[in-house]
């Protein structure tokens, strides 16, 4: 059984981390450790983030002590990770206990680098409110036009690191880092699963309107040298 890694990085997330994180911990998966970032810098989040984790088995605990943003503490997580695969999850997403088993075996069974499956959009309440479907197979020309792939449901090969990190972006860093590996050659492939419930939070970041555009441009002019207004 090989060793993932999950990767989670927190800021002010305090009224569904609790759910979250132990959704990590409690997978049927044994041979995993979560890297864990404190990306906030309220103290008493932090103080209340440490009595939720207990220092659970196998955590790896970071505190950035400043806010660093999304991407640099992804990277941080994943340049110390020891893991052979590499899995995410936001902290106000929820895994399906069996998620990382039932994907891992997926990849594994068809030597796939990098996957990502099926997953519900939840409200604040936990109330399910919309389905998103894996495409059973992407490449570069593919995700140019759009990406549906959720965060939360992806695995990936550690080695993937060899053609980069995720952008310093506060959003739509994932999308550029998937656009990256795709030009290089790297295929992503679905699980047609439903494993992960994706929520859909009033104080997102993904939410704000000028981040998204922000930060949009900047994938599409300055990472892929497209012309965003074209």
């Amino acid at each position: 059984m090989k060793k993932v890694s999950i990767i989670m990085t927190y800021y002010k997330k305090k009224d569904f981390f609790e759910e979250s994180f132990y959704s990590a911990v409690n997978q049927s998966y044994a041979n995993k450790e979560i890297i864990l970032v404190f990306d906030d810098d309220n103290k008493e989040e932090l103080e209340n983030l440490k009595k939720v984790v207990n220092f659970q088995k196998d955590l790896i605990f970071i505190d950035n002590k400043r806010t660093e943003g999304v991407a640099l503490s992804r990277n941080k997580a994943m340049k110390i990770s020891t893991g052979e695969y590499l899995a995410f999850l936001d902290c106000d997403d929820i895994w399906e206990k069996d998620k990382l088993k039932v994907q891992i075996d997926f990849m594994e069974k068809n030597n796939i680098d990098f996957s990502y499956t099926n997953y519900y959009l939840i409200n604040e309440t936990n109330k399910k409110i919309g389905k998103m479907l894996a495409k059973k197979e992407l490449a570069y020309k593919d995700l140019i036009n759009s990406c549906d792939i959720g965060l939360s449901t992806v695995i990936m090969h550690k080695k993937l690191l060899n053609f980069g990190s995720f952008p310093n972006l506060k959003t739509k860093e994932d999308y550029a880092f998937w656009l990256k590996l795709s030009k290089n050659s790297i295929k992503f492939y679905g699980l047609n699963e439903n494993l992960a419930l994706w929520r859909k939070s009033k104080h997102s970041l993904s939410r704000s309107i000028f981040q998204g555009l922000s930060d949009a441009y900047k994938v599409f002019y300055l990472y892929e040298n497209n012309n965003f207004f074209l």
